[in-house]
């Protein structure tokens, strides 16, 4: 199977990506990933009306390092001008590509006609492809969903009017808006995206094992998958997916031990950043992930819940590790 794929003038190695994921996909997590074998990482999106208002937290969420090349940059909004000097604004930072929310079906974002929203409106969203398109050097990809719901424009008919517009590659979730992350993605809708444009399409949805990946990338003809929630916790699966798809074989599970010090280096460099109270703080829900099927695991994410101090993070995983040798 070919692994290799390019993107405009882009050069992924590895058809496997991280997906954005809101609170989870920082600078720290996308290296971790990258260095497991992801040839394509993206930020968490960036709200354009919050880059051209200087918002704090919307600069903070572009910060990458060339560890994490080749990049995407996800950026969200409606309004064409707005979307264009956005990009244009992040075009400074050299990000490879710059990808096109159209995806995330959260209330607080479609309200205001974003995310998923503009699939309801295609000639709008090919204005914004458009725009953005005008606006920087890098290629231009679009993530999009099945589509609204069964009665709106589907994402086969929406995405040749993207790529018309300047959409050089595109992420497919074969799921509606309304179903958020629930029920059983569809695929045949990530076949139908790549048969009907000219560009690289990523699948989305379900990827949650090497197989899995293989058995999209068979159904579907996509030429790459992008991996979210399965990669909570579980950053190997970059790696493992990877030597799967090019050797044919399965890479032995991550150990115990190797599960806690991974856990444990990705809170050092979150408190080296935050400090050690908020990197904690902030690190609960990875803990979390990264701990699923330890000894007593429920009572482990209880304690976890409590740590303040990297010191009793470290205390709580090492006493999982004497369990288990017990």
């Amino acid at each position: 199977m070919r692994l290799l794929l390019r993107i405009g003038g882009v050069v992924v190695e590895n058809p496997v990506a991280l997906a954005p994921m809101a609170g989870v996909t920082d600078s720290i997590f996308r290296r971790i990933c990258k260095a497991m074998g992801a040839g394509l990482v993206v930020t968490e999106m960036v709200s354009s009306k919050g880059l051209l208002h200087n918002n704090h937290r919307s600069a903070e969420l572009l910060a990458f390092t060339d560890q994490e090349r080749p990049i995407a940059i996800q950026i969200f909004g409606s309004d064409p001008e707005i979307m264009g000097k956005a990009a244009k604004q992040i075009s400074a930072l050299e990000p490879d590509i710059v990808d096109i929310n159209m995806g995330c079906p959260t209330p607080k974002i479609v309200k205001n006609g974003d995310g998923a929203a503009l699939m309801r409106d295609p000639d709008l969203a090919a204005r914004v492809v458009e725009s953005v398109a005008a606006n920087v050097s890098c290629p231009v990809t679009v993530k999009l969903r099945r589509g609204w719901d069964a009665a709106s424009p589907p994402a086969a008919k929406i995405a040749p009017l993207l790529e018309k517009a300047g959409a050089q590659g595109f992420t497919v979730h074969g799921r509606y808006r309304e179903q958020f992350y629930r029920g059983k993605a569809d695929w045949e809708c990530i076949a139908e995206v790549k048969a009907a444009v000219n560009v690289p399409v990523w699948g989305n949805g379900d990827v949650d094992s090497p197989d899995a990946a293989l058995k999209m990338m068979e159904q579907t003809g996509c030429d790459g998958v992008m991996i979210g929630r399965a990669a909570l916790g579980n950053p190997w699966i970059f790696r493992e997916v990877t030597y799967y798809l090019r050797y044919g074989d399965y890479l032995p599970k991550p150990s115990l031990r190797e599960r806690m010090d991974l856990a444990l280096a990705h809170l050092q460099e979150e408190a080296s950043v935050v400090g050690e109270v908020d990197g904690v703080k902030r690190m609960r829900s990875q803990l979390a992930w990264y701990t699923k099927g330890f000894p007593g695991a429920a009572a482990v994410r209880q304690r976890l819940n409590q740590a303040v101090t990297v010191a009793e993070v470290r205390e709580i995983l090492a006493s999982c590790l004497k369990l288990e040798e017990i």
